[in-house]
């Protein structure tokens, strides 16, 4: 079955056979990947260089995200002040998005700002906020030097699950407003049983 219409058109989605749908959240970083499902993260971390780091970044992404129903991925970020590694991370995350649609798995790219918004409040909300409002709202601990990257991505799942219509936790309609300046995919995603 194939849907077309969006929650925010008022459709309801039902779950099958009570089954919540996989999604997965992506902070991807050319050294510090954060991924998180519903009560987990993790992350990807490499030091190496060029196309076999792309490679290897891919390949260790799409063994998280080959089973998941939505992948949610933080976008870009254009007023970073590093401008190295560019290249490289827009093709990281054109590599996320292929694998995405050669294996028919629907994506959204949730914008930094809209990310903040929908965690924590606030646009220009610091990491560390961030981290601390998944953390209370989720009761998911983020630790280590990945745990700005995990707390993202699971802030980035989080809202993947809510647009669903599959919220985690009570969020503040103010939070809840980041939802609409989501790229979410066209067809919603059919959970199977």
């Amino acid at each position: 079955m194939t849907l077309t219409e969006t929650p925010a058109a008022g459709m309801t989605i039902l779950p099958a056979a009570g089954t919540k749908p996989l999604v997965i959240g992506l902070d991807l970083s050319l050294t510090s990947t954060g991924v998180a499902g519903e009560g987990w993260t993790d992350h990807i971390r490499t030091k190496t260089r060029g196309d076999f780091r792309l490679h290897y970044l891919a390949g260790q992404i799409g063994s998280f995200i080959r089973q998941a129903d939505l992948v949610v991925m933080e976008g870009p970020s254009y007023g970073h002040a590093a401008l190295a590694g560019h290249e490289d991370m827009a093709g990281l995350r054109v590599l996320v998005r292929q694998y995405c649609f050669r294996n028919k798995i629907p994506y959204a790219v949730i914008p930094p700002s809209s990310l903040k918004l929908y965690a924590a409040g606030y646009g220009k909300a610091s990491k560390g906020e961030v981290r601390s409002a998944v953390a209370d709202r989720y009761g998911i601990h983020t630790e280590g030097a990945a745990r700005y990257d995990k707390a993202d991505a699971y802030a980035a799942m989080a809202a993947g699950m809510d647009w669903l219509g599959y919220s985690l936790a009570s969020v503040p309609s103010k939070n809840a407003a980041a939802l609409g300046g989501v790229a979410w995919p066209e067809q919603i995603p059919a959970v199977a049983a």
